[in-house]
């Protein structure tokens, strides 16, 4: 699964990039056309205490792969324009985070020439509603070309669905709140509609703006609407969080004022923007966090781990994490009835620990 940061030139989208994965992207780096790409672990309080219990030879977090899409600049004629490359770059990615700056800084210039977090989060939008109006155009007027020669069933149903959300698209809705069900999106899965991605959009403060920070996000969302989750950072002090070790990052939050860190809020906010959840195998070679679809069964979770237990699956043994902690062993866990056995069709919950049985 990939998240793409996307935004304007001097937002802190590489700093906020550079923080997640742990890199040193310099801004000479950041202006190239291509994406910068790192596979970044999920940090997980749960699994890290697992380990702590089990002590195995490894513990291995879930990954996830976040795209610094390059940012947008001024044109030789100053305007801020999206290219074809940069469009390319978005499409890559299976749900987006708009980066947006709030901070002051004179040194650095802002494109659009000044500080204005709902102009920016409209314009981006704007143009990826325009992106997708000009595709459902050209994809309805192939689609009746084709309907004329054949007839095709999967061309029938898709007709109708392209026009809704062209209808949808042409009112500057976003096609993230259309509310289509799993067939329909299965039909527009192969078209990279941009409008269609998961979003959530990372505001980017500065030191000296933590007090405003409530009033300033109530503000931007009276402008740009409530359907967007807004998620304040402030890049250049999680930047320096993120260098640190344990103890002094601790320290260091407390005196800001700072009760999550970017890379923690912006990880897990993916993680619900693409419907995803964790569950865990545990022993004495390694604890792992796997990661799964919401609504998985038992059996599909075998599958996860390995084909052949998805194809020999038994009965899944399953106790919650809080369970687990609660009691501190398994066999304190069988003992208060919260260690169960589960068949194929039990919906796993996050923060399932599961032991596949298998023949």
């Amino acid at each position: 699964m990939q998240i793409g940061l996307v935004g304007l030139q001097y937002s802190g989208k590489t700093t906020l990039f550079n923080t997640i994965s742990g890199t040193e992207i310099t801004p000479e780096q950041s202006i190239k056309d291509e994406a910068n790409i790192e596979v970044v672990k999920i940090p997980d309080e749960r699994l890290n205490k697992l380990t702590s219990i089990f002590n195995p030879k490894k513990q291995v977090n879930a990954t996830i792969e976040v795209f610094d899409v390059p940012g947008l600049r001024m044109s030789d004629d100053g305007k801020v324009k999206i290219t074809n490359a940069f469009l390319n770059n978005v499409r890559n990615n299976d749900a987006l985070f708009y980066v947006i700056r709030q901070f002051n800084d004179e040194a650095v210039h802002h494109p659009m020439g000044n500080i204005d977090p709902s102009r920016d989060i409209q314009f981006l939008e704007t143009e990826f509603l325009l992106t997708d109006l000009a595709f459902l155009e050209n994809r309805i007027e192939r689609l009746k070309k084709d309907l004329m020669k054949t007839k095709d069933e999967k061309l029938k149903r898709e007709l109708p669905l392209i026009e809704k959300c062209l209808a949808h698209v042409e009112a500057e809705k976003p096609l993230r709140s259309l509310g289509m069900d799993e067939s329909d999106l299965s039909l527009l899965s192969g078209y990279q509609l941009l409008t269609l991605m998961p979003l959530a959009i990372a505001v980017n403060f500065d030191e000296d703006s933590i007090d405003s920070v409530p009033e300033t996000i109530a503000e931007i969302k009276s402008k740009v609407g409530d359907e967007y989750e807004l998620i304040p950072f402030f890049a250049k002090i999680e930047y320096e969080l993120s260098r640190l070790d344990d103890e002094e990052r601790k320290t260091f939050m407390e005196d800001y004022g700072i009760h999550e860190s970017a890379l923690s809020k912006i990880l897990r906010t993916s993680y619900d923007l693409l419907g995803l959840q964790s569950f865990f195998t545990v022993g004495e070679d390694e604890c792992r966090a796997w990661t799964i679809k919401k609504n998985y069964t038992a059996q599909d979770s075998a599958g996860v781990i390995h084909t052949d237990f998805y194809n020999r699956f038994i009965r899944a043994e399953v106790v919650h994490y809080e369970d687990f902690i609660e009691h501190g062993s398994f066999a304190k866990c069988k003992d208060a009835g919260v260690w169960r056995l589960e068949g194929k069709e039990y919906i796993v919950k996050d923060g399932d620990i599961i032991n596949i049985r298998h023949n």
